[in-house]
């Protein structure tokens, strides 16, 4: 507790005929800590939802999961041994990895080069047009419910300042913040390292000498359970609810590629 707060906690100093009883005492440090609680309590923080981390995470940790859980059930449809399933799985996830990162590298980046573009001609438009940018501004003020004498106002009084300017306007006319642009970079690394981790997680029991693809199917199954119902409490949704879509998508995709599997190799031999 700082000084300050010392200072305007203490009980004033009063005679001692004046001073109240220890009941009053209570009563005073109750009040006192319920202030200080219903700030506290008042107060809330949000997650970094700009980051540019937890989609390409998400996306690439179960996308990893299902496209090898896919690849193994499909190679093992055909009956080949544990060597190649191993092999074919490591292959997968690496091709995988660095193919979901350079994706996602050129996605972000991208994305980021046009919204620069946007601000570019938004700042040409403030230093040249300004007064025309102000009634735009204030427009939208207006469409929001705002006074029209007192939209005009605030517009002005942005318009002040062009930097603050530039970026109201490109909140409003991009519904971005150019100052919190997701990393290309983190999106990149983020989309690489989990799809490598979804992917090697159906692969365990090969690599551990186990020659068995149920085995795998069931490891695949627990993984997108767990994975799929995780992202739901993360997003503030039910378990239950993502946990079984994900298990229900993730066990179709190894279905499919395991009977394709098996009818190419019944076709070929």
């Amino acid at each position: 507790m700082t000084s300050a707060e010392n200072q305007q906690d203490a009980t004033p100093e009063l005679p001692h005929d004046q001073q109240p009883a220890n009941g009053g005492r209570n009563v005073l440090q109750r009040a006192r800590t319920n202030r200080r609680y219903r700030g506290e309590a008042h107060g809330h923080h949000h997650r970094d939802v700009s980051g540019g981390w937890l989609r390409p995470a998400v996306f690439g940790a179960m996308d990893g999961l299902v496209t090898n859980v896919s690849l193994i059930s499909g190679v093992g449809g055909a009956g080949v041994s544990r060597h190649t399933i191993v092999v074919t799985g490591l292959a997968g996830l690496a091709a995988g990895a660095f193919s979901m990162a350079t994706g996602e590298y050129v996605s972000v980046s991208s994305q980021n080069e046009l919204v620069e573009a946007e601000v570019t001609k938004e700042r040409y438009e403030l230093e040249h047009n300004p007064e025309s940018e102000a009634r735009e501004l204030a427009a939208v003020f207006r469409h929001r419910g705002v006074d029209a004498e007192l939209a005009d106002r605030v517009a002005r009084q942005v318009g002040r300042r062009p930097e603050e300017a530039l970026r109201m306007h490109v909140r409003e006319e991009l519904g971005v913040d150019h100052h919190e642009l997701p990393s290309p970079y983190v999106a990149a690394g983020a989309s690489l390292i989990t799809f490598a981790v979804g992917a090697l997680i159906p692969l365990l029991p090969f690599l551990f000498g186990f020659d068995s693809l149920l085995a795998a199917l069931l490891i695949a199954g627990v993984a997108a359970f767990i994975g799929g119902g995780t992202v739901s409490r993360i997003t503030d949704r039910p378990f239950l609810r993502g946990a079984v879509r994900q298990l229900a998508l993730a066990g179709v995709a190894a279905g499919l590629t395991y009977g394709i599997g098996h009818v190419v190799n019944a076709a070929v031999h």
